[in-house]
């Protein structure tokens, strides 16, 4: 894919995710709907994966930081509750589009 501009609204790219401590927690909350902020280094870059269950509120943050529909990637996943394959997307942010970390950004869990 061809490179895409710097994002449109910076200060957008630290709405709505979360992040987790544990991996888990953050999947529950992708497959509850909420957008899942996942950290990862890939090539010795560092990286993140933005993931959802649901595709609209994923392309909603993707317009309003200027990332193009076309970008949005399909991958179904486990929901570790039942083990059930579920239909889940991810956004790949790198480079300008990955978010700063925030201080607020790791939610604990709660046992």
């Amino acid at each position: 894919m061809p490179p895409i501009p710097p994002p449109k609204d910076a200060a957008a790219l630290l709405d709505e995710w979360v992040e987790f401590a544990r991996r888990r927690d953050g999947m529950i909350h992708a497959m509850d709907g909420g957008l899942w902020l996942h950290r990862h280094v890939w090539l010795g870059r560092p990286m993140a994966h933005l993931v959802s269950t649901d595709r609209e509120r994923l392309l909603a943050w993707g317009r309003r930081v200027g990332i193009p529909a076309e970008r949005l990637q399909h991958h179904p996943l486990k929901d570790p509750r039942s083990g059930e394959r579920r239909e889940a997307w991810h956004w790949d942010l790198g480079g300008p589009y990955l978010p700063p970390r925030r201080s607020d950004a790791t939610v604990e869990s709660a046992d």
